[in-house]
C-alpha cells in the first residue's frame, strides 16, 4: 500500500477489536477503535475513516443505528462498512437479523465468529486493494 489506509473498528468487545486490530496493523493499516456505537458516530465525523469494521449488538446505538445514520448523511455514505454480527440467523426472538443489516446498505456483512483473516480480506475487497 502506497498510502495507509485507515480502519475504524466499533466493536464492544475489547478482545475481539484488539486481535482485529493487530491483524490489520500488520496489513498495514491506520487502525483506531471505538467500544460502542456513540463514539463510533464521533470519530467517524472527527476524522472519517477508509473502512468501518461494524459489530451489531453493542451499548448505547447498535450498529443498525450507525450505519442507517451513515449511509443517509452524504458526507460519510460513501465509507465502506463491513458489519459483524454473533445474532444466529435461526434466531427469532430478537430484532437483530442477517436482513437487517444488509437492508441498512452495509458494504458486506460476515457472521460472528469471524476470523481477523476474513475481516482483513473483506476490508481489502471494499478497498479494492
Amino acid at each position: 500500500m502506497n498510502t495507509k489506509k485507515r480502519i475504524l473498528i466499533v466493536d464492544d468487545e475489547p478482545d475481539f477489536a484488539s486481535i482485529v486490530q493487530r491483524n490489520l496493523e500488520k496489513e498495514g493499516f491506520d487502525v483506531d477503535v471505538a467500544y460502542d456505537g456513540v463514539q463510533g458516530l464521533e470519530k467517524v465525523k472527527d476524522n472519517p475513516p477508509d473502512a468501518i469494521v461494524l459489530d451489531v449488538m453493542m451499548p448505547e446505538k447498535d450498529g443498525y443505528a450507525v450505519c442507517k445514520e451513515l449511509k443517509s448523511d452524504e458526507k460519510y455514505a460513501d465509507i465502506p462498512i463491513l458489519m459483524l454480527t454473533a445474532v444466529a440467523s435461526h434466531v427469532t426472538s430478537t430484532r437483530y437479523s442477517h436482513y437487517d443489516g444488509m437492508s441498512m446498505q452495509a458494504d458486506d456483512y460476515l457472521p460472528k465468529p469471524a476470523s481477523a483473516e476474513e475481516i482483513t480480506d473483506s476490508i481489502k475487497s471494499l478497498l479494492d486493494l
